[in-house]
């Protein structure tokens, strides 16, 4: 019987309460609650990015010189500060190539061209002759 009373007390209880916290029809609105569920299909593991671009090759500057004449004149050349610049020179006369500003010489004679590598951090123009024939054959300007 004890057990009787306990279940009907709560049972009041529960309708009490009911009435307490039901909404109230008094031109009130009432919220809906939404509850959404969302389902995930399993997807493949996003890409990584691509890897940074690499430096640029270097600017490749290729001159033929023939009776101490470079074939088609003067060489003008630009590039960009940092950029390696690699220039190959064929002659057809033993010389030796000097590129003015970073005091580099090789030397050149036919069947042997002359090959100078170097990083461009002069900002301006620099020469670029046969030092002993005294004849330009380019000038390489290096901008910022």
């Amino acid at each position: 019987m004890r057990r009787l009373l306990i279940g009907i007390a709560g049972l009041v209880v529960v309708v009490a309460l009911f009435f307490v916290f039901r909404p109230s029809d008094e031109g009130e609105s009432t919220a809906a609650t939404t509850t959404t569920t969302t389902t995930s299909t399993p997807t493949a593991p996003p890409e990584p990015p691509p890897p940074p671009p690499g430096p640029p090759p270097a600017a490749r500057v290729a001159i033929v010189v023939r009776g101490a004449i470079p074939i088609g004149g003067i060489r003008s050349v630009t590039v960009a500060e940092g950029r390696r610049v690699l220039i190959v020179v064929n002659a057809d006369v033993a010389d030796e190539l000097h590129l003015h500003g970073y005091n580099v010489m090789r030397d050149v004679e036919p069947g042997k061209p002359g090959r100078l590598a170097f990083r461009a951090t002069i900002v301006g123009t620099v020469e670029l002759e046969l030092e002993q024939s005294d004849v330009p054959l380019a000038r390489i300007t290096t901008k910022p």
